[in-house]
């Protein structure tokens, strides 16, 4: 297809106005409006579970979904590390925590007053 059949069809640059639309989309606002659209609900109206990964032969525990404002869960995952004296992280709506300590986070947890499915 040659450049005369591309213009007659309207496939090519447009060079009317004085206008032009060159700026990138902006990522922070998505993630603002993502974290806007979050439900919130209260400690005990959660029904976490538990899952159990290997990743590189090493066990992984992962708690949620947590379904609160990222500050609260970000204190929440303070509190593990600290007790349990592991690493963690947060992905997404899930914490993850380094080792098989099923049992020790459900007794943190239950503390505080989060429930759990059985």
């Amino acid at each position: 297809m040659g450049i005369v059949e591309k213009l007659s069809l309207g496939l090519g640059a447009k060079l009317e106005g004085n206008s032009f639309d060159t700026q990138k989309d902006d990522k922070a606002k998505v993630k603002v409006e993502k974290r806007i659209s979050k439900v919130v609900l209260p400690k005990n109206q959660h029904q976490l579970v538990f899952s159990i990964e290997k990743r590189n032969g090493k066990p992984v525990t992962i708690i949620g979904k947590f379904q609160i404002e990222d500050e609260k869960i970000k204190d929440i995952l303070r509190l593990l590390k600290t007790k349990l004296a592991c690493g963690g992280s947060i992905k997404d709506e899930y914490i993850e925590i380094q080792g098989d300590l099923k049992d020790k986070v459900r007794v943190i947890l239950v503390d505080n007053g989060w429930k759990f499915k059985n």
